[in-house]
């Protein structure tokens, strides 16, 4: 069986309702069963209602870790920062990570590599209300950068650090805007074609 992780960081704030993330994760319970050979299990950060060290568990449990947040003032939420900021510095020798990963002897070298999850992958989701032209079009506000290569770079660095490796992203856009039940059905699809793409014959494809 695979054991996914799904952090859901979406939440009630300001204008954002946290309906897409939450819809996303419903998503997760649809294709994640244990019929298709999955073990899901889900943490909400949005109230900070977690257990630090339950987390930190919850990592070395699974398989594949998959993100789903909402981008704001281009990075993540808040609550999402700071589980990471509890979760992450806490599993210093509790199995996420060793050491920034430079030696004594050599003490400019190798930052980076004293992760301990290298064994697992990670998946992320974003939602935005920037349309997706935005980052395809050099003359647009992002400049031709693309999410996860721009906004998203320190975030993939992140998770680097512990030693997972990064599975291709999904970025829903639009969703305020132009956000219809049309649009979000068709981000439906896309999503269930893209965790089945990955996930064929329950191993991660890259």
């Amino acid at each position: 069986m695979q054991k996914i992780l799904v952090i859901n960081a979406g939440m009630k704030f300001a204008h954002s309702g946290g309906k897409l993330n939450e819809t996303i994760t419903v998503w997760d319970r649809l294709f994640f069963t244990a019929k298709n050979g999955f073990e899901l299990r889900i943490t909400e950060t949005g109230d900070g209602d977690y257990d630090i060290e339950e987390e930190i568990e919850k990592f070395l449990w699974a398989d594949t870790i998959i993100y789903h947040f909402p981008i704001w003032w281009m990075y993540i939420p808040f609550t999402l920062k700071e589980y990471i900021d509890k979760v992450f510095t806490a599993g210093h020798r509790k199995g996420m990570y060793y050491s920034d990963g430079r030696k004594a002897d050599n003490p400019t070298r190798n930052y980076g590599t004293g992760g301990l999850l290298g064994d697992k992958r990670y998946m992320v989701t974003t939602t935005w209300n920037a349309p997706e032209d935005a980052f395809t079009i050099p003359e647009e506000f992002f400049q031709g950068r693309s999410v996860d290569d721009g906004v998203l770079f320190p975030f993939h660095r992140m998770n680097a650090f512990c030693g997972l490796k990064q599975l291709p992203s999904i970025h829903f856009h639009d969703v305020e805007k132009n956000g219809s039940p049309e649009l979000v059905e068709a981000f439906k699809q896309e999503y269930l074609l893209h965790v089945q793409s990955l996930f064929k014959n329950n191993g991660v494809i890259l």
